[in-house]
């Protein structure tokens, strides 16, 4: 009678075992199997005998720990313990939560283990943290993952006493393209974008989707502000490569803006600022460009209100004036134009330095007046230069981002030909890599038509810019200018010398005019002579100065030829 209940309540038993769960086992202390459930069999593998087998034969390596803690815990309490583990199946490596208590069975303690699938419920589980901390359209971190990995990186710099830098990336034009083209092709480019931007980046690094068209990298341990040029031209150039969408083929540009820990910030806030306000600045400046944040560049005198209303004032007075230095021919050293330098002299201060106050006006919107002003005042001194020489010259005169952008530009240019009589040959504008690359098609149109006029385009600070070579072939440059960095150091610099020869030969195949900037002794001009440099420049060849010592120079260089 006695041995009929006991069969029937083993039989209730195993009925519950079958009915509570999808992996139920029976075990003894030392975790080996005492009977499995069918499910159990199912699930883990038919052809596997699971009785006699232990349990942490069944876990993976890596759980092997937490299964044997939970186990001891369980015959200690005496009350249900709870661990999550990954065990083999004949299907797939699952992950199970498995829940155990021990009782006594009058001989020994043993203990019921039962356990669920929870691979389905954690892998959305993980796939919902991930849409927290992602951005859904370019699969990147969001703001909120992005201020979890400052922090961390704020944490390791302390610890380390090794900075990081933050990069803050704008696209130039993408409005245009989004507005123009619609969202699904804006949507388009931003995807691939993030896919050019995190190829151009170590697996270290961090590069976040902030919103629009903004993104924020983090690069541990990059403090050196050449490694961070580097790799903002890396991420400039991967933009800047043609984008295929549904037939249409777009271009735009990044501006970049830098801020390095802790030097210009010990908060997220500080750095996250500090690299915008260094990348609006990119912007301001002619676009497709990187700038590191500078404390006392960005706060100085130029931003002072007092400063910016005298620069009205000084437009009422008068107080701007042009400089004009000499461009020579590198065989000859005859003069054979002039670049018009803007100068302003304060009465109460003397001259202003231009870094000062060309940022100012082109923020506030004075470069429009000041920049035709300049145009019409060069177009007409030049005319003077050539009747003190006797022959034909050529002024250059440089164009800022907002002068090109704005739409008056043309007829303004018209009126300074017409009003000082010049050939259009005889006006060379100088603009930078970043304009042409900021809105390239506005700039092809633009350009055509100047270059219709006969006026010849000039590439300034020819090498320091980040824009792709394609402009080049697309659009209608007359000349590069070689920037004075890749002078200063020649003929000495073999890599100087290089990149002098590169730019030279490259101009030469393409039928480029080459003008070589901030030239200051003989042995500079002499090897830029033999290596085919059209015209030279700098100190060395003539200071800039007021016209009418410029008049006297022209005159006694005439009468020097005819005698």
């Amino acid at each position: 009678m006695f041995s009929k209940r006991n069969d029937t309540a083993n039989n209730q038993l195993v009925s519950l075992m079958e009915v509570a769960g999808e992996v139920v086992l029976r075990l003894n202390r030392q975790g080996g199997i005492l009977y499995a459930s069918r499910r159990a069999a199912e699930v883990i593998g038919s052809d596997v005998q699971l009785v006699g087998m232990n349990l942490f034969d069944l876990v993976r390596l890596s759980d092997r720990h937490a299964i044997e803690a939970s186990l001891r815990q369980a015959l200690l309490s005496m009350q249900i313990t709870q661990v999550s583990v990954r065990m083999a199946t004949h299907t797939a490596v699952l992950q199970f939560e498995l829940q155990m208590i021990a009782y006594e069975t009058g001989a020994a303690l043993e203990l019921l283990l039962v356990g669920r699938d929870i691979s389905n419920r954690q892998k959305t589980e993980e796939r919902l943290r991930h849409m927290a901390t992602h951005d859904e359209l370019t699969n990147l971190p969001n703001r909120a993952l992005l201020a979890d990995r400052l922090s961390m990186s704020m944490a390791q710099a302390r610890r380390t006493n090794i900075g990081f830098s933050v990069i803050a990336l704008d696209l130039d034009g993408f409005k245009k393209v989004n507005d123009a083209l619609g969202h699904a092709v804006g949507d388009a480019l931003l995807r691939i974008a993030a896919g050019r931007l995190r190829e151009t980046l170590r697996d270290v690094d961090t590069l976040a989707r902030v919103g629009g068209d903004e993104f924020v990298a983090v690069l541990p341990g990059a403090i050196d502000e050449v490694e961070i040029q580097n790799v903002a031209r890396r991420m400039i150039s991967a933009i800047q490569l043609p984008f295929e969408i549904n037939d249409d083929t777009l271009y735009v540009s990044a501006s970049i803006g830098v801020a390095i820990y802790p030097v210009h910030g010990d908060s997220e806030v500080k750095l996250l600022a500090h690299a915008d306000t260094a990348m609006c600045r990119a912007k301001e400046t002619g676009k497709a460009r990187c700038i590191i944040y500078n404390e006392l560049a960005f706060n100085r005198i130029e931003h002072d209100v007092s400063m910016e209303a005298a620069m009205f004032e000084a437009v009422r007075n008068g107080e701007f004036l042009l400089h004009y230095q000499p461009i020579v021919d590198a065989q000859t050293r005859q003069i054979m134009g002039f670049e018009a330098l803007m100068r302003w002299m304060r009465p109460d201060i003397g001259l202003v330095p231009p870094n000062q106050f060309i940022p100012m006006a082109e923020d506030n919107g004075l470069i429009n007046l000041l920049g035709a002003w300049a145009l019409k005042s060069a177009c007409v001194q030049l005319k003077r230069f050539e009747e003190a020489a006797g022959r034909q010259l050529y002024v250059s005169v440089n164009v800022s981002p907002r002068q090109f952008r704005n739409d008056q530009f043309l007829g303004m240019m018209d009126e300074a030909l017409k009003l000082s009589g010049l050939e259009g040959h005889q006006l060379m504008l100088e603009i930078t890599e970043g304009i042409l690359m900021s809105d390239p098609e506005h700039a092809e149109v633009l350009l055509s038509k100047i270059a219709e006029r006969g006026v010849r385009i000039a590439i300034d600070d020819f090498g320091t810019g980040y824009s792709s070579l394609i402009y080049l072939k697309r659009f209608p440059i007359a000349a590069l200018k070689i920037d004075r960095t890749f002078i200063k150091d020649l003929p000495a610099s073999v890599k100087d010398a290089a990149i002098c020869n590169v730019i030279l030969n490259l101009a030469g195949s393409l039928n480029l005019q080459t003008v070589a900037e901030g030239v200051e002794n003989e042995q500079q001009l002499a090897f830029l002579s033999t290596q085919g440099c059209s015209l030279i420049q700098g100190f060395h060849t003539g200071y800039p100065s007021l016209p009418d010592s410029l008049i006297d120079i022209l005159e006694a260089e005439t009468l020097a030829l005819h005698n």
